[in-house]
Parts: C-alpha cells; structure tokens; sequence
C-alpha cells in the first residue's frame, strides 16, 4: 500500500495486488469491491480480469489488482516511488 497523498491529488491510497491466475483476478476484485463504507456508494471499477488488470476505485483508496506479469510490466511501484510505503505483504 502506498501513501500518495503528496504526491496526487487523485486519492490517498494505492494498493497494489496481484494474483497467479485469472479466477484468482476475479475473486481479488470481487473481494475489494464488497468492501464498502456504509452508506457510501460502490466502487467503481475499471478493466476487466481478462486484461490483467482491475482498478477498483473507493474514491480515497484505489485498488489495482493485476496478473503476476501485468504488475511487473506496469512497475507502479517504481512508478509511484516518490510515494511512502506504508504496508509491504510479500
């Protein structure tokens, strides 16, 4: 998870996922998108398993679920690395 707040003013929060195989990607996405603050709206989500990769958009905090590949290729990462890490799970 990284804290982007100094760096955008798009969100607080990325987390960064990934899963070994599509029905994984499915069920990842599937398992953030539940998740909602009451009354709240649902999220948003864009992209689609098959791709690789899903956004899934709570407003503050934006879930990108990938491929294992997807994520090394898109590096965000190394992307982002002026943000602070705040939670590394390997």
């Amino acid at each position: 998870m990284l804290d982007i707040r100094e760096a955008s003013p798009m969100a607080d929060y990325f987390v960064i996922a990934h899963a070994s195989s599509e029905r994984q990607l499915n069920a990842l996405v599937e398992a953030v998108s539940a998740v909602r603050e009451e009354d709240g709206p649902p999220p948003r989500l864009e992209g689609d398993p098959t791709s690789g990769w899903v956004l899934v958009d709570h407003g503050a905090v934006i879930t990108h679920v990938f491929s294992a590949s997807k994520r090394e290729y898109y590096d965000l990462e190394n992307v982002w690395k002026t943000a602070r890490t705040v939670v590394r799970l390997q």
